[in-house]
């Protein structure tokens, strides 16, 4: 009986060891394999969990440029993680190759991790023999202030020169500008392979207000111009020499405004109404120098406009002429 109980007993140890083998098996293939240490990987930067990604073992960021795109609120929306490889490489190394999604925009990142020994003596344990980082360069143009990923950041070399930043890779970063004046169209990069450095550039311009404001501001100047009663009104753009003697004030009223463009100028920050066309109307009496007769100078007289605008501390534009 004692013996009918013990081949039991040694045959439920035998079950539960071969359960146990079984499992750590089956999680050495899967959990603890190296296609799902990557995962693991992808799978806290997919959550936003940046502390998590850093603390895993070979993810170390080095070299130069700013860690501001490491961190939760940068990180892109990384979805649709699929495995697409796993290649043994020979001497515990590993080629994993992964698919996701950011979005509408998909991509594939190949990672290398090594075997690293065992976890509790019978779990495989890895790292990444690669650490998965990149760089990209930004170049905000015209402006040095721009968002990625909706984190505002500011160039500190200015407008024109490009500024690296690290990030874990896989990233997607989506670049653009949105202030009182200034705006750009959003831009999205990828970046899919360890160890690139991938470079961008945000087109900053003038938005509709800035136009506006601008617009508003030029036409209100030359409605106080044409209310001068001479021929060349003061700090104004328009004027006409009459060689003839006049008989009475000058009236001058605008029949055409200048259609506002405003352009930037080099990447100095610094913007312009470059040479824009205009109309404005003269009347007045003249009296002829050679004959004496008297007649009605009554002509539309077109002249241009060319302004520089820069931004004053407060944000203010500023606008100087340039005719």
């Amino acid at each position: 009986m004692q013996r009918k109980a013990l081949n039991r007993w040694l045959a439920l140890c035998g079950l539960l060891i071969a359960g146990f083998l079984a499992t750590v098996t089956t999680l050495n293939l899967t959990l603890y394999s190296a296609s799902g240490y990557v995962h693991s990987y992808l799978d806290a930067l997919a959550r936003h969990d940046v502390e998590g990604a850093l603390a895993m073992p070979g993810v170390a960021l080095s070299g130069s440029g700013s860690t501001r795109l490491v961190s939760p609120e940068a990180l892109g929306d990384l979805t649709g993680i699929r495995l697409v490889s796993d290649t043994d490489d020979g001497a515990g190394r590993h080629t994993v190759v992964y698919r996701y999604s950011f979005g509408a925009t998909t991509g594939t990142t190949s990672f290398h991790v090594e075997h690293t020994g065992s976890r509790f003596g019978f779990f495989s344990a890895w790292q990444f023999a690669d650490s998965p980082q990149a760089q990209i360069a930004i170049t905000p143009e015209h402006d040095a202030s721009f968002a990625a990923n909706g984190v505002h950041l500011t160039s500190s070399t200015g407008p024109g020169v490009a500024t690296d930043y690290r990030v874990l890779a896989p990233a997607f970063v989506k670049l653009t500008h949105a202030s009182a004046y200034l705006t750009a169209a959003k831009t999205g990069i990828l970046v899919s392979t360890v160890g690139s450095r991938v470079a961008a550039a945000v087109d900053i311009q003038a938005n509709r207000a800035f136009r506006t404001e601008v617009s508003k501001e030029l036409d209100r100047f030359l409605a106080t111009c044409v209310t001068q009663n001479v021929l060349l009104p003061t700090g104004c753009p328009m004027g006409k020499a009459i060689t003839d003697r006049i008989q009475n004030d000058p009236t001058w009223s605008m029949v055409t405004y200048p259609v506002v463009k405003i352009e930037p100028v080099g990447e100095s920050g610094s913007w312009q109404i470059p040479d824009t066309a205009a109309m404005a109307h003269l009347v007045v009496k003249v009296r002829s120098i050679f004959d004496g007769s008297v007649s009605t100078f009554d002509e539309d007289i077109p002249f241009s406009v060319r302004y520089l605008i820069t931004f004053g501390a407060d944000g203010t534009p500023s606008i100087t002429a340039q005719y």
